[in-house]
């Protein structure tokens, strides 16, 4: 397999094309064509399965379902009925949603806390048989949460790298087919060249270490709505974003 990369009129190896104008890096007497790059993709023994994960992630007609809720998010959830935030009671709550009847008509993956995917159901049997009996792939969230950005404009970086490897093998070989990794994007604080380098190079790392263990990636930079700016400045950084990412993970 092969990935493309397109640049035009750009040094290769340089991440300053993104998100700009094309105008600003062609000379407007000699207008060269888009420069289309070939990098081969190596998805080491698991190539055929991470091919059919993502089929079958990507189903036509049903969807993800998303329960890697933090302990600390869950527990907001269980105090709005008035329950402790504890593990048995986390367990009912988890029980509840992947074992519903009929479930994987509509669901495809579900992208689990780790604590969920080492769970059991009350009488026995394992969270990950329960989804892969309705043929819904267990999934894992295996980022470390955002922390301070040093050197940005009060900005973020997502951690998890460090040991990602071997948890990641840990996670295949308790059922997890799929990986998923959120990093954000701020436009009122920027966002700044650092912190879209950061993020995508975050994901791109990330997204090849999973493969290497067995996981489809789900890669997820996400623009934050928060601000007063136009629908067009979230496109024009959307774009820059997406951009940078796409081209750390043909290098990655």
């Amino acid at each position: 397999m092969a990935a493309s990369v397109i640049k035009a009129g750009v040094r290769l190896g340089s991440s300053q094309w993104t998100g700009q104008s094309l105008t600003q890096n062609i000379d407007s007497h000699k207008q060269p064509k888009a420069q289309r790059v070939s990098m081969p993709i190596r998805a080491g023994s698991y190539a055929e399965e991470l091919v059919q994960t993502a089929k079958t992630v990507a189903s036509p007609g049903r969807g993800i379902l998303a329960i890697d809720e933090s302990n600390a998010t869950c527990g907001k959830r269980l105090a709005s009925i008035g329950l402790e935030n504890n593990e048995t009671n986390r367990q009912a709550y988890r029980q509840l949603l992947l074992t519903t009847p009929g479930l994987g008509e509509y669901i495809s993956g579900s992208i689990l806390f780790e604590e969920t995917l080492y769970q059991s159901t009350t009488d026995g049997r394992k969270f990950v048989d329960c989804l892969r009996e309705q043929n819904i792939m267990p999934g894992i969230k295996v980022d470390k949460g955002l922390v301070p950005l040093p050197g940005s404009n009060n900005e973020s970086w997502c951690q998890g790298l460090d040991g990602l490897a071997s948890r990641s093998a840990e996670y295949y070989k308790q059922g997890a087919r799929f990986a998923k990794w959120r990093t954000v994007v701020s436009i009122p604080n920027g966002p700044s060249d650092l912190a879209v380098k950061e993020a995508a190079w975050g994901l791109a790392r990330y997204a090849a270490i999973s493969q290497d263990n067995g996981l489809v990636p789900i890669v997820e930079p996400e623009i934050l709505l928060d601000g007063d700016h136009s629908i067009d400045r979230t496109l024009e950084v959307a774009e820059k974003v997406w951009a940078e990412v796409f081209f750390y993970l043909a290098e990655n």
